[in-house]
């Protein structure tokens, strides 16, 4: 793993944002060319930072202008864990190399936290914890001045466990501060040639195991070969959601139900996930949605971690 070896006072200076992008700033909105402008400020103002990169919208576009503002005083910290899955990981990489962003894995150990483990709904402020514990460790030994993370101005009003972990762990949010909406940051990845300008929402695979049923590395693994799978048959975007007594909840777009059910891919599919270690296999008639396992959690639950 790269655990980083320049220290980041050493590091060369930032590039000139229009010429890191390779694009004019023509075509954007004036509201969101004053937006972008105060994030490459803000983002130079910290001198150097590490961010914490999972390869979705929020973070790559954040890792895009943290590049353009510092240059190699930028660098993209992922955390691994077996509820990262081997193709995000891979994403990752391809996505840090296209940015020119130095990329650094960390391992993270959240899976040995016994409140992590036991999966209520306030699993991902351990996860967030380790992790920005970790990257904190990590630049401080390194140099670096800030960690920094993607949340942008519509996760305010969320249930964002991870939010309260980064508050407490001095980690700033440039997204959310230059108050950056999701559809602003997907018009700005379009507008840098980002790749995953439209990729939908991916979380981590533990968010697939119902509240209440504990995270395992095996039980990960069940979904991640599932999801494989299915998405190799040209299924996307999907879940498999594990439940109680290895049940899988299968959701996919409503149009694409009649496809699961062919005979042929049935039965390829019942083999694969029961092989995977599923007892039983369902298809969701809702089809897909993101954040379903959501639907179980009282409302007061949302609050804990807010009272902490």
């Amino acid at each position: 793993m790269d655990q980083g070896k320049a220290h980041a006072s050493n590091l060369p200076g930032g590039e000139d944002e229009q010429a890191a992008s390779g694009l004019p700033d023509e075509g954007l909105p004036a509201e969101l060319l004053e937006k972008k402008e105060r994030l490459l400020q803000l983002l130079r103002s910290f001198g150097s930072c590490a961010v914490a990169f999972s390869g979705g919208l929020d973070s790559a576009v954040l890792a895009k202008a943290a590049y353009a503002a510092l240059g190699e005083r930028s660098v993209a910290v992922t955390g691994v864990s077996a509820s990262l899955a081997a193709a995000e990981l891979e994403d990752c990489r391809r996505l840090a190399a296209r940015i020119g962003i130095r990329h650094v894995i960390l391992a993270t150990d959240e899976l040995n936290n016994p409140f992590y483990q036991r999966n209520l709904a306030d699993r991902c402020y351990f996860c967030k914890t380790e992790l920005f514990t970790k990257m904190g460790d990590w630049a401080e030994k390194l140099g670096v001045a800030v960690v920094v993370d993607g949340s942008n101005r519509d996760d305010r009003g969320d249930h964002r466990p991870g939010m309260t972990a980064a508050r407490e762990h001095g980690v700033r949010s440039p997204l959310s501060e230059c108050d950056l909406s999701k559809d602003e940051i997907r018009l700005l990845a379009k507008h840098w040639g980002l790749p995953i300008w439209d990729k939908p929402a991916s979380p981590c695979l533990s968010s697939r195991i119902a509240y209440g049923e504990q995270v395992t590395p095996e039980r990960l693994a069940m979904v991640e070969r599932a999801e494989r799978f299915l998405r190799r048959q040209g299924f996307q975007p999907l879940r498999v959601r594990y439940h109680k007594g290895d049940l899988a909840r299968i959701e996919v777009p409503v149009e694409q139900l009649p496809r699961l059910l062919k005979p042929n891919l049935r039965e390829a599919l019942l083999q694969e996930l029961t092989e995977a270690g599923f007892k039983f296999v369902t298809l969701d008639l809702l089809g897909f949605r993101s954040g379903s396992l959501n639907q179980l959690v009282p409302a007061e639950s949302l609050q804990i971690i807010e009272k902490r």
